[in-house]
């Protein structure tokens, strides 16, 4: 068991889930309970299941945890393209959020292999 908030994929997940939740105000209103509370959502499910996994009792526990946090983040990947498309994020604005989500990944793979 380890404080979540030292682990350098949380920290970098929760910028994400900042970041998220800022650029998804200027989302039009017809998607408040669509793409946008999706993209919120597979943001904070990352981070919160790295939490959720430094509170666990043993590192196959943990391992689980990880293993969601990679899967939300994929979906996260995906939520991110599916906004530029419609035409919501610039490409820049999408580009740069998903590299954040593929370094956030990485981290969590690295943690995974450690175990």
């Amino acid at each position: 068991m380890q404080d979540f908030k030292n682990v350098g994929a949380w920290q970098k997940a929760h910028a994400l889930v900042l970041s998220v939740y800022r650029e998804t105000q200027t989302m039009p209103r017809e998607e408040v309970f669509g793409i946008t509370t999706q993209l919120r959502r597979g943001a904070t499910n990352v981070v919160t299941r790295i939490a959720e996994g430094c509170g666990r009792s043993s590192d196959v526990e943990f391992a689980g945890d990880l293993r969601r946090a990679v899967a939300s983040s994929n979906e996260l990947e995906y939520l991110m393209l599916l906004t530029r498309d419609l035409g919501y994020w610039e490409s820049e604005l999408c580009e740069q959020l998903t590299e954040n989500t593929i370094e956030v990944r990485k981290m969590i793979l690295g943690i995974l292999r450690k175990l």
